[in-house]
């Protein structure tokens, strides 16, 4: 009868349940430090059409919505670039709404496309410090242009 008690208080032991619990926040730690990452992550929106005719000037307008849910950031020093041909171009706030930008993307002559994103520099509130630099980039848009 004693060797029955001594089996079943081998199955219960806590040693056997620790290594598990330590298996399972290696697993969770990794996953809850990206999306810890991804809270602050801004998100864009593009507002210009795929393709645009093209124009005598050879300037093309593109316009973007930018948001951010990182609550430290201060909007007010934002400075927002479109990067187009390894050259930055300013944009500028479109008047009466917020968080949308607007600027211009320059095209060479007998070009039939370029590739562009946007950068928007910017401070945030750092705890205890002043406020530090960052910034945030758009994935890499195409816009076509058509001849007519």
């Amino acid at each position: 009868m004693s060797c029955t008690s001594s089996v079943e208080i081998r199955l219960y032991k806590p040693a056997v349940i620790m290594p598990r619990s330590s298996i399972m926040w290696k697993k969770i730690l990794p996953l809850l430090s990206v999306l810890l990452l991804t809270g602050c992550a801004a998100t864009f929106t593009r507002l210009t059409p795929l393709q645009q005719p093209r124009n005598v000037n050879n300037l093309y307008p593109v316009e973007v919505v930018f948001n951010s849910q990182q609550t430290s950031l201060r909007w007010e020093t934002i400075q927002p670039y479109v990067l187009a041909n390894g050259e930055l171009y300013p944009l500028r706030q479109v008047p009466l709404v917020q968080n949308r930008w607007e600027g211009f993307v320059p095209v060479p002559v007998g070009a039939n496309s370029v590739e562009y994103k946007f950068k928007f520099d910017y401070k945030y509130n750092n705890v205890g410090t002043e406020p530090k630099a960052s910034s945030a980039v758009s994935p890499i848009y195409k816009l076509n242009i058509i001849d007519q």
